[in-house]
């Protein structure tokens, strides 16, 4: 089955990037952030000629150098540690492997490159992802994927940790948000945050999270 300028010569790769995501992703629960970012990312596109290869295989790839396995295991050197320049580099040939459309990959790279809130694509692609991925750091998920991190990542040593992340994504994300069905989609995910964090700051009391 073909979706929006794609075309059935193309679509073989799907199957085996998402298992070979399947694979590499470790903590596991990192997996089901690419298929919620996917999905958004198509909600976002529905009404913006797109190249929809392009955003499935950039939301697939695009965390691959945040994965146990893929990123470095010593502390000093994870500090540094920039994943996106590792997708960069790996992606192509990853890629490749999979069938891939060759004149493809510099969209997907390209894509890849600006997803991060603070960066300034200038692709549909890019801006699609990116506001997709801005979006899976509200609501929710987007606190199912901050608090797993406490006592694991050393950037949430504590829960007050991952409320005052919680806290600033709510502050800052919603306005970054480019595009206007991004947006509408945000409300929702906006409510559930306030809602959580109003609770949780009720609930803490004298005793700090």
């Amino acid at each position: 089955m073909t979706t929006p300028n794609s075309t059935p010569a193309s679509t073989g790769f799907r199957l085996a990037l998402v298992d070979y995501i399947r694979a590499q992703a470790n903590p596991p629960d990192k997996l089901s952030h690419q298929a919620r970012l996917y999905h958004l990312a198509t909600q976002i596109g529905t009404s913006l000629p797109h190249d929809d290869d392009v955003l499935f295989a950039a939301a697939w790839l695009h965390d691959l150098g945040v994965f146990v396995g893929h990123r470095p295991e010593d502390l000093a050197a994870l500090v540094k540690w920039d994943h996106v320049v590792y997708v960069l580099d790996r992606a192509p040939g990853l890629l490749a492997a999979f069938g891939f459309p060759r004149e493809k990959t510099p969209g997907v790279l390209e894509a890849i490159r600006t997803h991060q809130p603070a960066d300034d694509p200038q692709t549909v692609e890019g801006v699609i992802l990116r506001d997709a991925d801005i979006l899976e750091q509200l609501g929710a998920a987007g606190i199912l994927r901050t608090v797993s991190k406490v006592g694991r990542d050393t950037r949430f040593r504590t829960f007050a940790d991952a409320l005052r992340v919680l806290e600033r994504n709510l502050d800052t994300l919603p306005g970054k948000l480019r595009l206007a069905p991004s947006r509408a989609l945000a409300e929702p995910h906006k409510a559930v945050l306030r809602a959580f964090l109003e609770q949780a700051q009720a609930e803490a009391g004298v005793i700090a999270w």
